[in-house]
């Protein structure tokens, strides 16, 4: 199918997508149990996949083929982004994760989609992955104490950028990209309800604190992807993929005042350039 250029309607729903993503993952980092957390947020991408199922019928066969990868891969970014959050900061994991993929989903959009983007484009693109690695560095550069959690957000970043270029080009074969949506929440909430239910027992599952807050992200979660896999079908994956990782300085804002994590002049300068790969993009 044809792609739109980027709007500023998309753009907008694209930075909102972020917020929303930078809100379930606060959730999941302050969660004690986050395997529990995110068999709860499973059981919400299952839930809301197969009612929407009902409504669209399943994708194309090759969609669904894309759909399949890309859950697998998801299942590895759930496990990266647990373990990150374990060795690190709200406010170094998530930048770094998030700020290493959309230069690789640029270039993997110019190898695998043939997008080729402007000049400006490429620009802003690269301004906004320097601007979300600097919000995790407050010193300007990482400590060999932030080591571990730096490669495991690296990690995580890398799935990142893999499943975003799987979905870009396995939602725009689908015909419809809410039945590809819906396909792909229903595949890959399962593995981790299935350890889950291994590894808790019973009573955990009862805990309705538990239950109610890893619900609550898995809605957020569904919400925020759905609009970034729509968002795909309408405009260059590069530059849905970069503008989405604004969701850092909600994070960033999110750890400031939640989790009491710094928030000083380095990590203003660093919104201030992302601000300005966002416009770069958009020109």
């Amino acid at each position: 199918m044809s792609v739109a250029q980027l709007t500023p309607a998309i753009t907008c729903i694209v930075i909102g997508a972020g917020a929303l993503h930078a809100c379930w993952n606060a959730i999941a980092k302050q969660a004690q149990d986050r395997l529990m957390t995110f068999a709860w947020i499973g059981t919400a991408a299952t839930v809301s996949g197969s009612l929407v199922l009902t409504v669209t019928g399943p994708p194309t066969t090759a969609a669904a083929l894309f759909a399949t990868v890309s859950a697998v891969i998801h299942v590895g970014y759930d496990l990266a982004l647990m373990n990150s959050y374990r060795l690190g900061s709200f406010n170094l994991t998530y930048p770094v994760a998030r700020g290493t993929s959309p230069l690789l989903v640029a270039a993997g959009a110019y190898l695998v989609a043939g997008e080729r983007l402007s000049v400006l484009s490429l620009a802003g693109i690269a301004a906004l992955a320097v601007g979300l690695v600097s919000l995790a560095l407050p010193t300007g550069r990482p400590t060999v104490r932030d080591a571990p959690a730096t490669g495991a957000a690296v990690l995580t970043g890398l799935t990142i950028a893999t499943y975003t270029l799987v979905d870009g080009l396995g939602v725009r074969r689908a015909g419809d990209p809410w039945s590809y949506t819906a396909l792909l929440f229903l595949l890959q909430g399962p593995p981790l309800m299935a350890v889950a239910a291994i590894r808790r027992p019973r009573r955990v599952w009862l805990d309705g604190a538990v239950r109610m807050r890893g619900l609550l992200a898995g809605g957020l979660s569904v919400a925020a992807y759905g609009i970034v896999l729509w968002s795909q079908t309408r405009a260059p994956l590069a530059e849905v993929a970069a503008i989405r990782e604004t969701s850092v300085v909600f994070a960033a804002l999110i750890g400031a005042t939640v989790f009491g994590e710094a928030f000083g002049g380095r990590r203003l300068a660093a919104a201030a350039m992302i601000a300005t790969g966002i416009v770069l993009i958009g020109l």
